[in-house]
């Protein structure tokens, strides 16, 4: 179903001041789950809340609840810029660097900015840069990824990582990211995905369906955030379905590549 609005708001992330008109925008399951049912808050809002809630253990927790698996999948999904060797690169819903930093030990672009609707997120991420000395190369900014705040053609490589689930919008989101990226620019996505293998897949519901909320109500007080993680992963356009849509918003040479049994995946489009 094509909806034919959208809003454009002086603050995005509040209803004040905005005016609404006309792109094109597909409905998909995942856009109505968000983390707190009872909140009267958008989709959009909810995020930026959870993730400045639990932005002082989301480092912890990534590595913990991975057993440090998903390091080794940032590294492969920017391998897949190694032969472009983006000069200047956007990463989306960059939250406290990781990609950022890895990017730039990596791929030694020339400039990095990352962008985020966390304001606590960004937080612990500035520190991290600024530890690792490389301020002069990497800036982490305020953002939203469906109203990107740089002029068409910014960008030779997008990157996000396990950010698209959160998008309020998914093909705006998309789109912003194809006008943003140069003519041949590269988008490469990594986000996570439902095993299909028999046994595989019920042991990883299990895990990310009580085991990752339990934990995560131990260590962060956050059991709701985890709770959100698995139902946006089971809501969520994969595989296939989700290569179809970044051919329909216009990117080409679109490829999916399964990760560790196919818990993750990597998606890649040119502009």
């Amino acid at each position: 179903m094509r909806l034919i609005s959208v809003a454009y708001c002086i603050n995005p992330y509040s209803s004040d001041y905005c005016f609404t008109f006309a792109p094109r925008m597909t409905k998909f399951d995942h856009d109505s789950v968000v983390p707190y049912k009872e909140s009267a808050l958008t989709k959009k809002q909810q995020v930026a809340e959870m993730f400045n809630r639990i932005a002082f253990r989301y480092d912890f927790m990534n590595r913990f609840l991975s057993a440090g698996i998903d390091i080794g999948w940032r590294k492969k999904a920017l391998k897949q810029l190694a032969e472009e060797k983006p000069k200047v690169l956007l990463d989306v819903a960059t939250g406290t660097g990781d990609i950022a930093i890895m990017a730039y030990e990596l791929l030694k672009p020339d400039s990095i900015i990352g962008i985020d609707i966390s304001e606590k997120m960004l937080e612990i991420g500035k520190e991290k840069v600024l530890k690792s000395g490389l301020e002069q190369h990497i800036q982490l900014q305020s953002g939203d990824s469906e109203a990107i705040n740089f002029p068409e053609g910014s960008f030779d490589a997008v990157t996000v990582a396990f950010g698209v689930r959160n998008f309020e919008h998914l093909e705006q989101g998309l789109e912003e990211i194809k006008r943003v990226l140069k003519p041949g620019g590269k988008l490469v996505i990594l986000e996570f995905s439902k095993p299909k293998i028999t046994g595989i897949a019920q042991l990883y519901n299990w895990y990310v369906g009580i085991v990752a909320p339990q934990m995560a109500s131990i260590v962060s007080n956050n059991r709701k955030a985890y709770q959100y993680l698995n139902k946006s992963v089971q809501g969520f356009p994969e595989g296939k379905a989700f290569v179809d849509i970044l051919n329909n918003v216009g990117f080409r040479n679109t490829s999916c590549k399964k990760l560790s049994l196919g818990i993750c995946s990597i998606y890649c489009g040119v502009k």
